[in-house]
């Protein structure tokens, strides 16, 4: 059964949910940024740039987790060839996902 999970079927699978996670969270903070001046107001004050560096941060480990958290843990069960794999099937969905905007963005121009 362990065998059948670490399928190539099922990496992919895994790595397209996480991926799918990766850019529903861009779609997000995309949003809270691009109505910043409506949800938040105009004037800047001393909480802003506290507020983008903790949401930085947060992105960067929310982001890194969902990339990297599983292959990690299969490299560390010694499962390296199913970790590298997996790693590198999630950045070719976050690949295909960021073609795919770019060519949204060329097309409405």
């Amino acid at each position: 059964m362990l065998k059948n999970y670490l399928g190539l079927k099922n990496l992919a699978l895994i790595s397209l949910l996480n991926a799918l996670c990766v850019c529903v969270y861009v779609l997000l903070v995309s949003f809270i940024m691009y109505n910043g001046n409506t949800l938040f107001g105009k004037e800047d004050n001393f909480l802003m740039p506290i507020a983008f560096l903790l949401l930085f941060v947060f992105s960067a480990a929310l982001t890194g987790t969902l990339v990297l958290g599983r292959p990690i843990m299969f490299y560390l069960d010694n499962k390296k060839n199913e970790a590298v794999r997996l790693f590198f099937y999630t950045l070719g969905w976050i690949f295909i996902f960021m073609i795919f905007v770019f060519t949204l963005l060329i097309a409405l121009k």
